[in-house]
């Protein structure tokens, strides 16, 4: 079962969204990690999936945190699936195939015609999904970050 998280849900998401962070090098910090979240889940900054282990709805077991947000080149909204987690012991069940399909459901309720999404260049497990749900890496447009301090 995959549904929309609320800050109810925020004790369940912190540990996978700490695992998800650690998966990317970051340090562990349940507590910051949890306050992070609560403030993009009141100010309704991002849009949270939880999917639930069908053999018992109350563990959390993966999500996506999207950001809605405006291109440009597209004249359009756009959705930033900027996080995808599956807990390692239950992948490989389309877990992360499900909350994709929940993204684009959100998408056209949106009116959206555009999922953006990063990953890491080592990270083929996940580039693999992506290609077969129809993602396209660009090759036109290179990503560039500017580490403000």
């Amino acid at each position: 079962m995959i549904r929309k998280a609320t800050l109810q849900d925020l004790d369940q998401l912190t540990p996978l969204f700490d695992q998800y962070l650690v998966f990317y090098k970051k340090p562990s910090d349940p507590e910051k990690h949890k306050t992070y979240l609560k403030e993009r889940l009141e100010n309704n900054e991002a849009i949270v999936f939880l999917a639930f282990d069908e053999d018992n709805i109350e563990k959390a077991i993966g999500f996506t945190l999207i950001y809605v947000t405006f291109s440009s080149l597209a004249l359009n909204k756009i959705l930033i699936l900027n996080d995808l987690f599956v807990d390692a012991t239950i992948r490989k069940k389309g877990i992360g195939e499900q909350l994709i399909l929940k993204t684009v459901d959100l998408a056209k309720e949106l009116d959206s015609d555009l999922i953006r999404l990063r990953t890491a260049k080592n990270n083929s497990t996940a580039q693999r999904l992506y290609h077969k749900m129809g993602f396209k890496r660009d090759e036109y447009l290179y990503s560039y970050d500017l580490v403000v301090k």
